[in-house]
């Protein structure tokens, strides 16, 4: 795929790929309206988007080592921007993150705010420096700057405790579309969405993961923002509701107050099925100080700049420049969807509760609802349920219940419009799990085949050997992802936001003080990561077992006391031992400099 001048032909190439996907849209709309069942447009939209995805995997494949690692170095800024974004924005993104302020109110914009703030850190802080070092994966830029394998060692088992938390995330998130897509059960729906993940990432590596990326980039963005604008046009909120999101809460506040708010005991909720929940308030007690939401808002952005796959992406532009560049495409094509989640959750909230609104369902029979045609699909996807505690016959507020990974993918069908719309967002919502594992599953298996099998191992490996063994550990990696994944142990926000707390407890110090700090040293490294990965899960395992916290630190934000353990420990240590030689420090110097070739050269 990659040949002759497919790099100066890329607007062209994606601009047609645009086109043929819009022109699938419309073929689906006027199949359903000559009779097409919802179930097959599903089907349809899966498998298409699939297809496409795994045909670019196919023509993306490589054997050589700088194409499979990072992608020859020749992404161009602005679609390595759209890789990133694509990378960025899993299926907690897409799928849960909506959810998450439907259900927990407004203080979860914390995760937003955390989330793309963070890309002034990677921007300020890392990506133009990693790339200037010339690494492959941040173990190999851990291991050179402080040198020795057990530094190099450790910071791959800090990347496989993230990236492999955050995985199964995704691959939760493409089993839960799969299912309901598809229809089968989750637990067989989780290999679907794995094989379609491999699909993409097994022969190509970094180049294949990266146009097909942005590929699903174009996918997941207009899957998400047509429902917004459809949705918003018709409920008469106007085109564009991010104008209008002050009234919109307002009006939920109000109908709130109408309906008024009767606590479920806990004999009610013993009847509602797992992992669904009730409609709460829009601003309830989450983050509800300061603190909370600044400490949730900071622990995503340290962990941001802590997370491989996103730094990894910086590793494939052509220059130092380039990679700064990049970043800014990134933040640009992240917030086309960031600032439209919010909308999305109040939309679909409005939706239900409006009796205003033809759909709305609060004061209607339970009978009624239940006879619904969404209601039935969600429900058989125990996704949905409602219950008539008080014994009335009508749906009270208390009443309804719904999974917080149902919002996105439910709120078109909900809402009214074709069942196109909701194959649509069913495909975008696989785009964004799926490129977000691509790159998880590519950084874990890159990060054990050349830091570890290469760099450790066996320094000698020829280029196709190292490569079987990343295919590999592809496989075995993504297979235990979804094992894990169809345990369903954690909620898929819940998930992503511990992988972020885990990153940043092992890597962010060690990664900045790398490039900042000259006299950090290989004994501070080895300390900030072994004592900030531990100290950090070590808080997280006494939280979840009752431990009362401190300062204000919960479950969800765990990295900070891991980071801060991990900065004190890397400090202290530093400066009783010896200082770095003399190479190491002049080496630091010239990563700073934005110019000039890469430190590591053609080392690999």
């Amino acid at each position: 795929m990659i040949k002759g001048n497919f790099i100066d032909n890329l607007p062209k190439v994606y601009g047609i790929y645009t086109g043929g996907f819009l022109g699938f849209i419309i073929i689906m709309s006027i199949a359903e309206q000559m009779g097409m069942t919802a179930k097959t447009i599903g089907i349809c939209f899966v498998a298409f988007t699939v297809a496409i995805y795994a045909i670019i995997g196919y023509l993306s494949r490589t054997a050589q080592a700088d194409a499979y690692y990072v992608a020859g170095r020749q992404v161009p800024t602005v679609f390595n921007g759209m890789a990133t974004a694509a990378d960025w924005m899993s299926g907690a993104s897409f799928v849960a993150m909506a959810g998450g302020i439907y259900f927990k109110g407004y203080g979860y914009m914390a995760l937003l705010v955390g989330w793309t703030g963070g890309y002034v850190l990677v921007a300020s802080l890392l990506a133009p420096y990693l790339r200037k070092f010339g690494c492959y994966t941040v173990p190999d830029f851990i291991g050179t700057r402080y040198g020795g394998n057990l530094t190099r060692f450790l910071a791959v088992v800090v990347l496989t405790v993230a990236s492999f938390t955050y995985v199964t995330a995704q691959i939760n998130a493409t089993g839960t579309i799969a299912s309901v897509a598809l229809d089968i059960p989750f637990q067989y729906a989780v290999y679907v969405g794995l094989v379609s993940i491999l699909l993409c990432s097994m022969l190509g590596g970094m180049r294949g993961v990266t146009w097909t990326q942005v590929a699903q980039y174009i996918v997941l963005i207009i899957a998400y923002l047509l429902p917004v604008f459809w949705i918003s046009n018709k409920m008469g909120a106007g085109f564009f509701p991010h104008f209008m999101l002050a009234d919109e809460v307002s009006r939920i506040a109000e109908l709130e107050a109408q309906f008024g708010f009767v606590k479920n005991s806990a004999e009610n909720l013993k009847e509602v099925p797992k992992g669904l929940a009730g409609i709460t308030k829009a601003h309830s007690a989450v983050n509800a100080t300061p603190w909370a939401f600044i400490s949730l808002a900071l622990a995503m952005m340290m962990g941001t700049a802590s997370l491989p796959h996103v730094m990894m992406r910086y590793f494939t532009t052509p220059s130092v420049k380039a990679a700064r560049k990049s970043v800014g495409w990134s933040l640009f094509f992240i917030f086309l969807l960031y600032s439209s989640a919010p909308m999305l959750a109040t939309l679909s909230k409005l939706s239900l509760i409006d009796p205003s609104l033809p759909t709305g369902i609060i004061g209607k029979s339970i009978a009624e609802v239940q006879a619904i045609d969404w209601y039935q699909n969600w429900n058989q996807a125990n996704l949905m349920f409602v219950s008539d505690f008080n014994g009335n016959g009508t749906l009270e507020l208390n009443e309804f219940f719904m999974g917080g990974k149902a919002v996105v993918l439910a709120t078109p069908e909900i809402a009214g419009l074709p069942y196109v719309i909701s194959g649509l967002v069913a495909a975008g919502g696989m785009a964004a799990a799926m490129s977000t594992a691509d790159g998880l599953i590519l950084a874990i298996a890159n990060a054990i085949s050349h830091d570890v099998y290469y760099k450790i191992i066996d320094p000698k490996a020829e280029t196709a050997k190292r490569l079987v063994v990343a295919r590999v550990l592809l496989v075995v990696i993504g297979f235990a992802g979804a094992t894990i994944a169809a345990m369903e142990i954690q909620g898929i926000l819940g998930s992503v936001i511990w992988a972020f707390d885990f990153a940043m407890s092992g890597l962010f110090f060690p990664l900045v003080l790398g490039v900042w700090w000259k006299r950090a040293n290989r004994e501070g490294a080895i300390a900030g990561m072994a004592l900030g990965l531990i100290s950090g899960a070590g808080y997280l395992i006494w939280v979840r077992n009752g431990g009362s916290g401190f300062l204000g630190i919960t479950q969800l934000t765990f990295g900070i006391f891991g980071s801060a353990v991990s900065l004190v420990a890397m400090v202290v240590v530093s400066l009783i031992t010896s200082a770095p030689s003399a190479a190491t420090q002049k080496m630091v110097d010239e990563v700073r400099v934005p110019s000039g070739k890469s430190i590591l050269g053609k080392q690999h």
